[in-house]
């Protein structure tokens, strides 16, 4: 099982429920005999099934460390498409796809960590207003919303762009925006807002998919489903 036991960290309350708020999620999804939650004095608890794999970010670790640009595993990015195909046909944007929330395995691509996700019921005293996600991951109109009222929603829309930012990481290990290492998340999010992405040098079919998943207009993404669909012909 997989543990989670949440407080408030320096600079978030939200994280003390956070682990109900997921757990009440997965439930709708997973059902409620394999997710255990309750309180504690700090805040939250969970229980969930363990998936055994490794993250994409740690998969396509060989590709960062060669000479020869390497083109990645295509039936590997098909997985992560289709488990965030799979949330969001039930419904959800996740709010939160970065590389180490596929976790890949023999038994499948799993997308974790939901705590952030939105699209169906929370219970009332659990959920909590959306501040964004890792920044390195934002879609640009998530990131104005937060430096303009400090809240967002989570869409489609910005999943797919997250899920683009993840496979371009993971592949070239460099961020889709350059900012500074230890730039502030204000200034991250100016940067996102202000910026163009890096220019997308993955080689292989994929390269030019991810391009066209981080386009700045959100209406011009392809759905996670056009996703899958382009990958599985490339295949």
């Amino acid at each position: 099982m997989a543990v989670k036991l949440g407080y408030p960290s320096r600079t978030h309350a939200w994280t003390a429920l956070a682990p109900a708020r997921e757990a009440a999620i997965l439930r709708q999804r997973v059902g409620p005999e394999e997710i255990r939650f309750g309180e504690w004095e700090r805040g939250t608890w969970s229980a969930q099934p363990w998936h055994e794999g490794e993250s994409l970010y740690g998969l396509w670790e060989r590709l960062r460390h060669t000479d020869d640009p390497m083109a990645p595993d295509l039936g590997e990015a098909l997985s992560c498409a289709v488990a965030l195909a799979e949330l969001h046909d039930d419904g959800w944007a996740h709010g939160d796809v970065q590389p180490n929330h596929f976790v890949i395995g023999r038994a499948g691509t799993f997308l974790i960590d939901l705590a952030l996700a939105h699209g169906g019921e929370v219970p009332g005293r659990y959920d909590f207003r959306y501040r964004g996600c890792l920044v390195h991951y934002e879609a640009p109109e998530i990131s104005r919303s937060i430096l303009e009222s400090d809240t967002a929603v989570p869409t489609k829309e910005a999943d797919v762009y997250a899920l683009g930012a993840s496979l371009f990481l993971s592949a070239t290990g460099r961020r889709h925006v350059p900012y500074p290492d230890d730039a502030d998340r204000k200034d991250q999010r100016r940067a996102i807002v202000d910026k163009p992405h890096r220019p997308i040098d993955v080689p292989g079919r994929l390269g030019g998919l991810i391009d066209h998943m981080m386009s700045r207009t959100p209406a011009d993404r392809p759905t996670s489903a056009e996703i899958c669909r382009e990958l599985r012909g490339a295949l």
